[in-house]
């Protein structure tokens, strides 16, 4: 549909629209967010500045319209944010109305603007820094924080960590999942692709969020990511969900943006618990990790658990506790992350897409197993 920029456009019966405080409505190509307050129509683009989001879709909130994706506001009537982020402004379109019709001027009577915003220091491009290998640790345990007790897979997980430094020269890092303060997946990919961000919309609107750490050293940190899970109801802990869920904007960089943010990243995995279900655990953690560009070792998991009928769990401690074979599993487990992720970071087996099978993915293979057997 063509415009005549000179023509005000049609938009409905006044009646009509008046029902509700807020819609979306076309000019053509041109998507306007309608207002009616007080019983005064206004309008507004229909298209907000932080990712493009609806903004006809959103809500009222006294004299502002809020984005449905991530809550930007604009004033009804001007267009212009709120208090303090004014600059930040949307077009603002003149209404009037003629015979019961609610007429739209297609030509807005101001202009967009954007407030300078610094940009997150999440959001700079990756790059790993010379130095050793570094090995993340992430458990996720759920305990009482007062309260502390013995746990089996943070036990393999710390082991694992202290061999990668002392037998390997690797940095390490260990962070304990139920330490952070931070809100769970709150579905902004489930209002429009286009609406889950990298970095998170949570972590960019809330400066308290503390998933920031788990990206800084996922993303950007991290050569090596070890992931220790108790196995609950037959299924990872529920702060590993939590963690994953969160983690899924890095999955969608690649689906909707086309922007691999994990490069020569090796991941693996060490499973306990007094339930068996290793083998579905493990598919889970495998499958997530290599959908957001994760490779793997030989054997890329460790796991102990006393089966559905064996519920002594003081038993099952002790047994992890003192048991050399885990352990050494554990230091084992670690050593291989670190002799691939040397493979991958020294040559370029570990760039672009994922190696599977052929010539490269054999040479890939080769080259491990040297380093495994030299380590």
């Amino acid at each position: 549909m063509q415009i005549d920029p000179s023509a005000w456009i049609d938009v409905g019966a006044a009646d009509e629209l008046a029902a509700r405080p807020l819609q979306q409505v076309s000019l053509g190509r041109k998507k306007i967010a309608l207002i009616c307050k007080d019983g005064q129509f206004s309008a507004i683009s229909g298209v907000c500045n932080h990712a493009g989001g609806p903004l006809g879709e959103g809500k009222l909130d006294g004299d502002y319209v809020v984005c449905p994706w991530h809550y930007w506001k604009f004033h009804c009537r001007t267009g212009e944010g709120e208090p303090g982020y004014e600059e930040d402004r949307v077009p603002a379109h003149d209404v009037r109305i003629e015979n019961g019709r609610v007429l739209v001027d297609p030509e807005a009577r101001t202009k967009r603007g954007r407030k300078p915003h610094a940009p997150h220091p999440l959001a700079r491009t990756p790059q790993r820094e010379p130095g050793p290998i570094r090995v993340l640790g992430l458990s996720t345990t759920a305990m009482t924080a007062a309260q502390p007790r013995y746990s089996t897979s943070e036990d393999l997980l710390s082991h694992a960590l202290q061999r990668a430094a002392g037998d390997h020269g690797c940095e390490t890092q260990l962070l304990r999942i139920r330490d952070l303060n931070f809100r769970e997946c709150e579905g902004f990919y489930s209002k429009s692709s286009r609406a889950c961000t990298w970095p998170c919309s949570i972590t960019q609107m809330d400066s308290s969020d503390q998933m920031d750490r788990v990206y800084e050293g996922v993303v950007h940190w991290a050569d090596v990511i070890l992931v220790a899970t108790p196995i609950r109801w037959g299924g990872a802990s529920s702060l590993y969900y939590k963690m994953v869920e969160r983690m899924n904007c890095i999955q969608n960089q690649e689906t909707v943006a086309g922007r691999h943010l994990l490069r020569n990243k090796v991941a693996a995995f060490i499973i306990t618990g007094g339930q068996d279900n290793v083998q579905g655990v493990a598919g889970q953690l495998l499958g997530f990790f290599a959908e957001v560009g994760c490779q793997f070792p030989q054997f890329p998991y460790v796991a102990h658990t006393r089966g559905w009928s064996a519920e002594d769990m003081e038993n099952n401690e002790k047994f992890v506790q003192h048991s050399a074979s885990l352990h050494d599993g554990a230091a084992a487990l670690a050593r291989r992350c670190v002799a691939m992720a040397q493979v991958m970071i020294t040559s370029s087996l570990g760039e672009g897409a994922l190696v599977r099978g052929g010539r490269k993915g054999q040479q890939l293979e080769s080259a491990v197993q040297r380093v495994v057997d030299a380590s």
